[in-house]
């Protein structure tokens, strides 16, 4: 036994050795946790892609309520707002008041055109009040039933026949009874709101409403109330005048 007593001591202090290296290794690692991410940390951190920025949270889209001012300045001609409308498309009847509002805010800076456009496919009386807003023109009164058309659309738009409607929208504005009728089934009124259809085909409308601000045409996440005043202030500056 004693023949092997020296080597025991030996195994015995190596033991020691390396019990006492490793602990002085894991303090010299800062005492890491095992929280991902972070430094000394045994987990991988998360993967960043290259050019990648810090995460941000969706900006609040911006409200009507907001409100954009016209620049101040004086144009030699107005800007010429065109909208291609459907008198029973519900959007363009959202869009309606608003577009009421821009054109009293702009005043003679802007001049508003409608277009016929009725979607007769998904619209069944569409057709029928574009006849009723072009024969009040004829009596010259198709921005009172265009506004009359767009405030009551529910009144009419699922509608067996609207006719009686339209008729009755014509006598409060005091039109000749007997001559709008007659005006809404003419040859005359039908080819009126042809031309308004192929026109926006021809520059490339398909839905409604579709604007156009100085001929540029609007996207349809643009054709908002911000949208049309940013629209409209972007040609009045390039119209202005000194």
């Amino acid at each position: 036994m004693k023949r092997y007593l020296p080597f025991i001591i030996i195994v015995v202090v190596l033991i020691a050795v390396v019990a006492i290296f490793s602990v002085t290794l894991k303090k010299g690692n800062g005492g890491a946790d095992s929280s991902p991410g972070l430094k000394g940390s045994n987990q991988p951190a998360q993967r960043v892609d290259k050019g990648a920025g810090p995460q941000e949270s969706a900006p609040n889209p911006p409200t009507d309520s907001t409100g954009i001012a016209k620049p101040n300045v004086k144009v030699s001609s107005p800007v010429i707002l065109e909208e291609y409308g459907d008198y029973q498309c519900p959007p363009c009847g959202l869009l309606y008041p608003e577009l009421k509002q821009i054109e009293h805010e702009y005043g003679d800076q802007l001049r508003v055109v409608f277009h016929h456009f009725p979607l007769t496919k998904i619209h069944k009386n569409a057709l029928a009040a574009a006849r009723a807003a072009e024969a009040a023109r004829n009596q010259n009164k198709f921005w009172e039933m265009h506004d009359r058309l767009y405030r009551n659309q529910n009144e009419w738009k699922d509608l067996d026949d609207p006719r009686p409607t339209f008729t009755s929208y014509a006598r409060q504005l005091g039109l000749k009874i007997e001559q709008f009728t007659g005006d809404m089934d003419s040859n005359l009124v039908e080819q009126k709101i042809s031309a308004d259809v192929a026109r926006g085909a021809a520059a490339g409308v398909t839905a409604t409403p579709t604007v156009l601000i100085d001929s540029h045409m609007l996207r349809a996440e643009a054709t908002t109330p911000e949208g049309l005043r940013r629209g409209i202030n972007a040609m009045l500056l390039r119209k202005a005048t000194p």
